[in-house]
């Protein structure tokens, strides 16, 4: 069964850190699709057993922030 999970990321504001945020969040196990949306800051994340500690320190290391 495939989770879903919305996040709100502080920071992106173009097209290469769209793609730093997918890349990173992408690469965590479990993870399937990533979604964002730079004009809301929206980030959708579908896989198995997302976890959200996982997901924030992704984006961390991406040099954004998650806020809930």
């Amino acid at each position: 069964m495939s989770d879903e999970r919305t996040y709100h990321v502080d920071g992106m504001t173009c097209g290469h850190c769209r793609v730093a945020v997918l890349e990173e969040v992408g690469a965590l196990a479990g993870v399937d699709e990533v979604e964002v949306d730079l004009a809301t800051g929206r980030m959708v994340v579908r896989g198995d057993a997302v976890d959200d500690g996982a997901v924030a320190t992704a984006v961390d290391e991406a040099g954004y922030e998650v806020r809930s």
